[in-house]
């Protein structure tokens, strides 16, 4: 690891964490899911993940897509997938929730911080969905939150890196602000000297064709809009090189 910044790489297999280390990875951000944001990994993939890697693995704490206002039937899943995740070797967790104003579920994010207790927690970029984000942060940094995950409240973190710096600024390091959201070698130098963050957060994939030599067209295992079952995203040891060397240079 360089010194002066700090890469995370979100995986949703094992083949992606083992990449991710391979190519420099500080950490990982472990779910399932990733085309839809990323979801609670399975305790398999946790373990065999933690077998194979070792650089902290922080697993995501989602049980459904969609929006971050949860039911009480989904609280009780998350406060019980905090307790799977941490039993069962999590280096830390990421998880978020709101209310229905747009504001930080704080009593629910009370509940499940104390259950975590006592790993790091991240908030994730359920906050790019807050009604008002200087407001949003403060209640962060008193909930004890330790990292926040952001693209700045917009599609990717380079259009959101207006407010990205401002976070930053806002923090005056309380709270680490990680920017992520379609950060590539093409957009991290101006999103790292742009923000002054330290942290980033990426996927690094390419597709892989899969192995599968007898395949059936005709049948998609999903929404029509799903990714095809035979071209697998991975992280690509190459690009997360890539990504690695570029902050290096910066800071």
């Amino acid at each position: 690891m360089a010194e002066g910044f700090f890469m995370e790489v979100c995986v949703d297999s094992v083949e992606s964490a083992v990449n991710a280390e391979q190519g420099g990875a500080c950490r990982l951000e472990l779910c399932c899911s990733l085309s839809e944001g990323g979801l609670t990994p399975s305790i398999g993939l946790l373990q065999v993940v933690k077998q194979r890697v070792k650089i902290p693995v922080y697993a995501m704490i989602r049980p459904r897509g969609g929006d971050f206002l949860y039911s009480e039937q989904e609280a009780d899943v998350m406060k019980r997938d905090v307790a799977a995740m941490k039993s069962h070797g999590a280096d830390g967790l990421v998880l978020g929730a709101l209310t229905e104003d747009g504001r930080v579920d704080t009593e629910l994010c009370t509940t499940l911080l104390a259950a975590a207790h006592p790993l790091p927690v991240t908030f994730h970029r359920a906050f790019d969905m807050v009604q008002d984000p200087a407001a949003a942060l403060e209640t962060l940094v008193s909930l004890g939150i330790r990292r926040l995950l952001t693209s700045g409240c917009d599609n990717s973190a380079l259009e959101g890196l207006p407010l990205i710096k401002c976070l930053v600024e806002q923090a005056k390091g309380r709270i680490t602000i990680m920017p992520g959201g379609g950060i590539t070698e093409r957009n991290l130098q101006r999103i790292l000297e742009g923000s002054g963050a330290h942290e980033f957060h990426c996927s690094a994939r390419s597709g892989r064709d899969s192995a599968m030599k007898f395949r059936n067209n005709r049948v998609t295992m999903g929404a029509t809009f799903s990714a095809p079952e035979y071209n697998l995203k991975v992280a690509d040891v190459l690009k997360v090189q890539t990504l690695n060397a570029i902050a290096r240079n910066i800071l």
